[in-house]
């Protein structure tokens, strides 16, 4: 749909919480839409546009009926999730394996080849799916709207680079509206993300003790990477949640980014 106050198109539209205008990035905060909402009533939670992804078309649309409140997901939303989800488990089970040349035509059976897809589900796809969930729950705690997003050409390039033995892995990502975020509060939601995966990780490390199995396999998969997706997005750069943290605390960015960056260093030996 087409911002309120310059017309472009928008996939996925803010909505203010003062006006309930919708508006494109560059114009979503009060002051650049000339808001003529009450600025000083307490920010409560706007739901947004309406809106329906076609298949045929890269873009949404609006529908006809008013919006409504929000629910915790959508089905657009858990949709996106699933789709999301599976692919990443299927892209990582092909570079689990070294490439699809190993993964069809290793050798081994079909049922490792099931295996590895469902110890890449387990261990790799929560590791993607809920840290961008967390970044939804806390911003909805802070009174904002927010709902998970896959990206179409993402996904395409995590299965067709898995086809060579590695991921590259931008499944979607969680969209947020709301007007007046402040530093700590962006800061938080950011946070949340990497933390997700540090507790993930930690959920993983029993595993590791239990002998030579297909347990043991998944605790050494679900452990590096989760730690790995927690260090990557705590880099103080561009979008990444590191450079929102750091903007908010760069203790608390520093007490989270330096053990991590330790431990996964001991992980692969440089240390």
């Amino acid at each position: 749909m087409k911002c309120d106050l310059c017309g472009k198109d928008e996939s996925l539209p803010f909505v203010c919480n003062y006006c309930g205008g919708a508006f494109c990035a560059d114009h979503r905060l009060p002051e650049a839409h000339q808001c003529r909402g009450d600025l000083t009533q307490k920010r409560t939670l706007t739901a947004p546009a309406q809106t329906t992804f076609s298949w045929q078309t890269p873009s949404y649309s609006a529908l006809s009926q008013p919006p409504r409140q929000a629910k915790v997901f959508s089905t657009i939303e858990i949709r996106d999730i699933v789709i999301a989800w599976l692919a990443l488990g299927v892209a990582f089970s092909f570079a689990l394996s070294g490439g699809a040349f190993n993964f069809f035509g290793g050798g081994e059976p079909l049922s490792y080849a099931g295996l590895l897809v469902g110890i890449a589900l387990v261990t790799v796809g929560p590791g993607f799916v809920f840290h961008e969930l967390s970044h939804k729950f806390v911003a909805q705690r802070y009174g904002f709207w927010a709902e998970f997003r896959m990206w179409p050409m993402g996904l395409v390039l995590a299965l067709v680079s898995s086809l060579i033995g590695f991921v590259f892995a931008a499944p979607g990502a969680t969209y947020i509206s709301g007007a007046n975020i402040s530093k700590s509060e962006n800061g938080k939601i950011s946070l949340a993300g990497p933390l997700t995966n540090v507790a993930i990780a930690l959920l993983f490390v029993p595993l590791l003790f239990s002998g030579s199995g297909i347990l043991n396999e998944v605790g050494s998969i679900g452990v590096p990477v989760n730690l790995f997706l927690a260090l990557f997005n705590l880099l103080p750069i561009g979008p990444l949640d590191g450079a929102k943290v750091m903007r908010w605390n760069v203790i608390v960015w520093g007490a989270l980014f330096v053990p991590l960056a330790l431990v996964m260093a001991f992980i692969y030996g440089l240390i």
